[in-house]
């Protein structure tokens, strides 16, 4: 059954599902909808155009589909869509889109902790996990089950491939590829996430076919051409996107870690 608490603001024109929860103080405008099963905290703004799938949790004093922090944005209707299981933790933020009729989108079973921040026209994929003060400028992809660490700022347009990770406190203003976990300033590549490669099931021969693919791409300093040839060789469906994804790269990948030498351990940035 579904439960508003009295001190609750809810529009009529709002669309609530059935054994809904809303705590109190929390404001829901018109054209929002909650899907069945949602929790939301006390004190959390819905705004105009959200739409929650099944089962989201929704913190206190979170603020979701808030207009665009974009100067150009002139008040058009557009949307943010949350997956099914997906939580959203204490005083995040999730804005809407700045195109017209366009959608801001986050997957299914994520989970954004305190204070992070998805700016408009994200496309944050399933199982993505956000961890607390990171914050995501416009236009920004992330791939299914990536992982985003604390206090990570990430450049709009930029990239962050499937099962990617990236280690707390970076600046990420170059693509980082699948598998791969990127740290620093600005954010470089130190190896395969094997913690997230082993979760996901992938098995010691897959990952041992990533790390021959890894070591062409960031260690073999060849050009980018002959690196994703060699990658072409190895007969893996995961190389096979991680090189389609560095193919598709418009500012480029993010580079291999410094050797001891201060030289970079790779030359490939996306751009060879």
């Amino acid at each position: 059954m579904t439960s508003i608490h009295p001190s609750a603001l809810v529009h009529p024109k709002a669309r609530i599902g059935e054994d809904v929860e809303i705590r109190p103080h929390v404001v829901v405008e018109a054209d929002v909808e909650i899907g069945e099963g949602g929790r939301v905290g006390a004190q959390a703004v819905l705004k105009s155009g959200l739409r929650l799938g099944r089962r989201v949790r929704v913190h206190e004093a979170a603020v979701l589909g808030g207009p665009p922090q974009d100067l150009k944005f002139d008040g058009a209707p557009s949307y943010a869509v949350v997956g099914d299981d997906t939580v959203l933790r204490e005083f995040s933020t999730v804005h809407r889109s700045a195109r017209p009729e366009g959608t801001t989108r986050v997957g299914r079973g994520c989970y954004v902790m305190g204070y992070g921040h998805i700016a408009h026209d994200c496309d944050v994929g399933d199982g993505v996990i956000i961890a607390s003060y990171a914050a995501l400028a416009g236009h920004i992809h992330i791939g299914a089950k990536a992982f985003v660490s604390g206090g990570v700022a990430i450049h709009q347009f930029t990239r962050i491939g499937e099962l990617a990770m990236v280690g707390g406190g970076s600046k990420v203003n170059l693509d980082v590829p699948p598998f791969v976990t990127a740290d620093g300033v600005p954010a470089r590549a130190v190896g395969l996430n094997l913690v997230g490669l082993e979760r996901a099931g992938v098995t010691a021969e897959g990952v041992r076919l990533l790390k021959r693919a890894y070591r062409l791409l960031f260690r073999a300093k060849l050009p980018l051409a002959e690196a994703l040839e060699g990658l072409d060789a190895i007969e893996d469906d995961r190389v096979r996107r991680l090189a389609a994804f560095v193919r598709a790269s418009e500012r480029g990948i993010c580079r291999g870690r410094a050797r001891r030498d201060g030289r970079a351990a790779s030359r490939l940035d996306g751009r060879s």
